[in-house]
């Protein structure tokens, strides 16, 4: 399968960069995958396609403020320290990625906040963007944690949401469901839902959904590794609904790639907890039979919006 045969041009009015008022008056494109048929209807609407026990999947990890701007040392030069994950909270070591990358050497010094009160050393690199920071911070480890939140912002990825940073990003940027901390990404699909039985699995979206592929055979692409967990209370509920014959329907993408990560060769889910770099594209054969419904592609129907804030898309597999 070629990258060639997914492109296509997106209108940038196409492009959602506010949520609408109410999160469930986002319009709503069903995709009926065996006849091809397409009804547009309002989010609120998809609980019409469901029956009672029926089971949705939600991902419940948590987006903190991940974007950080601070001061190299000596030369002042404005320094983007995007935060990925925390390694040794004893220590204070962080993975992170910087822009401009090109300035930012082992043992540079950078400086955050107005006064400059919080302070970080470059201690390794680890890709062309990549490095490992070491704050300098005397006190305890929750207290550190909200003094480099403070200093932060809503990760929205700029590359597609092109507008300054607002306060409501800080909600809305974010699932109903968000109980997990580790997500530098919203995972979209999330965004707005209710109803029906309910299990939450846990996987931190990270910018590689938002990094180009950069070769043309997909097969040779690589993800980028994510945590998750999937304990025993989503793994009963799932799989009493699979035997009941019930539908169980994945909330987006990130669930996808959860769920094929942690599913049996007889179709049912296990506990898991580690990290996954599933990778779906066609002619992938899916191992847990469940009904996707997924955020990520309406954007190329003309009458929707998407990315991030846009609008849903439930795709039917009966």
């Amino acid at each position: 399968m070629k990258l060639s045969q997914f492109k296509f041009k997106l209108p940038e009015d196409k492009i959602a960069l506010h949520p609408t008022k109410y999160r469930d008056e986002s319009r709503l494109m069903v995709l009926h995958r065996r006849t091809g048929e397409i009804e547009h209807k309002m989010f609120k609407d998809v609980l019409n396609y469901f029956d009672d026990k029926d089971v949705f999947i939600f991902n419940d990890t948590k987006v903190f403020p991940a974007r950080l701007y601070g001061n190299k040392e000596k030369t002042g030069a404005r320094i983007e320290v995007f935060l990925l994950r925390e390694l040794n909270e004893e220590l204070r070591l962080w993975d992170v990625l910087v822009d401009p990358a090109r300035k930012i050497r082992i043992g540079n010094k950078l400086y955050f906040g107005a006064d400059d009160s919080m302070v970080a050393e470059v201690i390794d690199n680890t890709t062309s963007r990549g490095r490992t920071l070491r704050f300098l911070y005397d006190g305890p480890h929750d207290e550190f944690k909200k003094a480099l939140y403070a200093l932060g912002e809503t990760p929205l990825p700029h590359s597609i949401i092109n507008r300054p940073v607002e306060p409501e990003d800080s909600e809305r940027f974010q699932s109903i469901f968000a109980k997990n901390e580790g997500a530098v990404t919203a995972p979209t699909a999330s965004l707005e839902i209710k109803g029906i039985d309910f299990a939450y699995i846990t996987l931190h979206a990270g910018l590689g959904n938002f990094r180009d592929i950069d070769v043309e055979d997909l097969t040779k692409h690589k993800m980028d590794s994510e945590q998750m967990i999937v304990n025993a209370e989503a793994v009963n509920t799932v799989n009493r609904a699979k035997d009941k014959g019930k539908n169980v329907c994945a909330v987006g993408t990130t669930v996808m790639r959860a769920i094929e990560s942690a599913v049996s060769t007889d179709g049912h889910l296990k506990e898991f907890e580690g990290w996954t770099n599933k990778f779906i594209f066609p002619p992938y054969v899916f191992v847990a039979d469940l009904l996707p419904g997924a955020i990520c592609l309406l954007m190329a129907r003309a009458t929707h919006q998407g990315i991030g804030y846009g609008d849903a898309m439930l795709i039917l597999d009966k």
